[in-house]
């Protein structure tokens, strides 16, 4: 590529990191409305508040997504405010944009849930090494590889089609965020369609709301319960 900043290339890249940058730039959530109609005869009701998932109806997949995002949230305000000291050029800056997008996921989750909401069970990072760049984005590639099967295993279940709308549009933005972290674990690889990720038919794979859980549960202090599944 003409013209390009050698600092701005990793070892074996062939996509510039401000290319990088400038695709998640874009992978922002536009605000969608929920329909009043939608709360009618609505689960969640009874789970609002507590350390519950109701599957009973559409808000169950809303919620599971704010426990899943405010954990990476969270995970990644830390990273943001004590990177690694061993992050390649550009990546603190690839890490805080992502970090930026997530925010907006949660907002607009927030939003979209009101009263709704179940409780977020407290973050456990002790598997964690903050300090390594290794540790650092393995962790962020499977939050962000676990969203987008999440979704793509969840979306199967949403009736409405507002909902089918939103699931629609995080996963993409996941699935952007899994694939920059896949390339700068591995640059130059074929990692960001790897086999584990992309099934033999070449579809991002997919996992149940309970096998979504259990890949997070060590980073939770007390994990939801799952019903109406």
């Amino acid at each position: 590529m003409p013209n390009q900043r050698r600092e701005d290339m990793l070892p074996g890249d062939t996509v510039p990191i401000s290319t990088r940058r400038e695709f998640l730039r874009r992978a922002a959530i536009a605000t969608a409305l929920v329909s009043p109609a939608a709360f009618t005869g609505c689960h969640v009701l009874g789970a609002a508040g507590k350390n519950k998932l109701d599957f009973g109806d559409d808000f169950g997949l809303l919620n599971l997504m704010l426990v899943l995002e405010t954990t990476e949230v969270r995970f990644y305000e830390r990273v943001i405010s004590a990177p690694p000291r061993d992050l390649r050029p550009g990546e603190f800056e690839i890490l805080r944009d992502i970090k930026a997008n997530e925010r907006q996921h949660l907002r607009f989750l927030k939003r979209a849930l009101g009263p709704l909401r179940v409780k977020v069970p407290a973050s456990n990072f002790s598997s964690v090494d903050f300090t390594s760049r290794r540790s650092v984005l393995e962790t962020a590639r499977n939050f962000e590889d676990n969203g987008v099967a999440t979704l793509n295993g969840a979306g199967r279940r949403v009736k409405l089609p507002e909902f089918l709308t939103i699931a629609g549009k995080l996963v993409s933005v996941e699935g952007r965020h899994a694939a920059s972290l896949r390339d700068m674990l591995n640059p130059g690889s074929r990692d960001f369609a790897g086999d584990d990720v992309v099934d033999e038919n070449g579809l991002d794979r997919a996992i149940t709301p309970d096998e979504s859980l259990r890949r997070s549960s060590k980073l939770l202090v007390n994990p939801p319960r799952i019903v109406g599944i």
